[in-house]
């Protein structure tokens, strides 16, 4: 049963095909079997998992109507609360740091009828690099090849997805948190536009963050098929009072006139691309056009240096006030890779930030101007294939490298548009390959419906045994 897709799960559930309570047993069975070699799931809600299973089928056999994911297990990152449940941020410190409440993406999946089944590790306080591994909890490893990072930071949720312990993982994106573990584990996810999902992202106290974490971070699904990325989608999707940002609009947006232009930028800012993730570009535009999309080569996506080191500038500037406290909590060598990341762009006064923020106007102006033309641009996720754990922590040429090859991901977050990246099928070296889609903002409907044609046309890869 930990085969099937959240879709098949949820139509057997309320059908009574099957009953909740067996999908979390064997979910809770598969975990058991594979997670001590992958190392995904952190805080394991078996118990939990099964009274709200229980639940749910007696609402079934009373005549109640379930919701659209109901009985689906899905894994919940580090960073996001569960009600009850400590939200780590994979660091000893947080370890009795019990969540009063859901989040609102927590609380959003539940209403839809699906099952927390666990937390899911993350680099430390979602900071100590772009590889999962967390002082708390340790390495989490790629079942495709163990030699090779799963990603992050999110990288917890999209092993979990791969390898059949959760049918969806909920993680978070600010410049590729869900799309790059999607590449590299063979699943597919969706970040969507800043303001489509409601969060708070509140963590710590009363105060709210600043402008980096407000306006890049976005909540968003992983799982095994885009059919199921769109039901989750349709779920998390909405305003809440707790969120001023999150705007009520349509989950669907109007046809267009005429077959879809996209854009494709295999090697964005013409930076290199290694040539397995190019031929990944390249069979997604042949799916594409196959399937009646106008599908253009173009030179290059707008401002696309620029915009990088805008965006690198903006992140490290908010949280430089708090490093010396924060670097504390990351444990032995956690503090590298920001390290790197300050020397690489060191933070602004408040002059330089005040121009950055028009900066950043203009370039989503740019980035608004050149979706106009082209509803949709095809990318890579990651300009190389998987790389191996803690390369960006190694040094400065290898922050230097992992940070280039991430750039259209970084971008796409600064500028608040929607992304799905999907699988494109196996490397010649047995490694998952994957794009993304991104989209006009709030049109996450047209990234999916292209998705699903790439997955239509190339397959789908998980779930998978880890292997070694």
């Amino acid at each position: 049963m930990w085969k099937l897709s959240a879709t098949a799960i949820a139509a057997a559930v309320r059908s009574g095909e099957t009953s909740a309570l067996d999908v979390v047993d064997a979910h809770l069975a598969r975990i058991a079997e594979v997670n001590p070699q992958a190392n995904a799931v952190t805080q394991l809600l078996a118990d939990r998992a099964r009274a709200d299973a229980r639940s749910l089928d007696r609402r079934r056999a009373a005549g109640e109507p379930l919701g659209p994911l109901a009985g689906v297990p899905f894994t919940v990152k580090e960073c996001t609360r569960i009600e009850g449940v400590p939200t780590t941020f994979g660091t000893p410190r947080f370890r009795g740091l019990t969540a009063p409440a859901d989040a609102v993406p927590v609380a959003r999946l539940r209403a839809a009828g699906a099952i927390p089944i666990g937390h899911s590790n993350l680099p430390t306080l979602i900071l100590a690099g772009m590889h999962t591994r967390s002082e708390l909890y340790g390495d989490t490893r790629n079942p495709w090849d163990a030699r090779r990072t799963p990603g992050g930071t999110s990288g917890g949720d999209g092993v979990a997805v791969a390898t059949g312990m959760a049918a969806l993982g909920l993680g978070n994106d600010s410049g590729g948190s869900v799309r790059i573990p999607a590449a590299f584990c063979g699943v597919a996810a969706l970040k969507p536009t800043t303001g489509r999902f409601a969060a708070d992202q509140r963590m710590l106290g009363p105060d709210d963050p600043g402008p980096a974490s407000q306006l890049l971070v976005t909540d968003g699904p992983l799982a095994r098929t885009v059919a199921d990325l769109r039901l989750a989608y349709e779920s998390l999707a909405g305003p809440d009072l707790r969120d001023p940002r999150a705007v009520p609009t349509p989950l669907y947006g109007y046809p267009l006139d005429g077959a879809p232009r996209v854009a494709v930028v295999a090697d964005p800012g013409g930076h290199g691309v290694h040539p397995t993730v190019r031929r990944a570009v390249e069979a997604a535009a042949e799916a594409l056009r196959d399937a009646g999309y106008e599908v253009c080569e173009v030179p290059d996506v707008p401002r696309l240096d620029e915009a990088l080191h805008a965006y690198h500038r903006l992140t490290v500037t908010e949280f430089a006030p708090n490093w010396p406290a924060v670097r504390q909590l990351l444990g032995e060598g956690g503090d590298r890779f920001i390290e790197l990341t300050m020397r690489s762009a060191p933070p602004l006064d408040a002059a330089g930030l005040i121009a950055l923020m028009g900066t950043w106007m203009n370039i989503r102006r740019s980035w608004a101007e050149f979706l106009d033309e082209y509803p949709l641009l095809l990318g890579p996720v990651f300009t190389e294939p998987p790389v191996e754990p803690g390369l960006e922590s190694r040094d400065q040429a290898g922050r230097d490298r992992v940070a280039t090859a991430m750039r259209l991901c970084s971008v796409t977050s600064f500028v608040g548009v929607p992304a799905v990246a999907v699988p494109t099928g196996p490397d010649a070296d047995g490694l998952p390959t994957g794009v993304q889609l991104v989209g006009r903002p709030f049109r996450e409907d047209l990234c999916l419906a292209a998705a699903q044609h790439i997955e239509d046309r190339l397959g789908t890869l998980t779930p998978i045994d880890p292997r070694p």
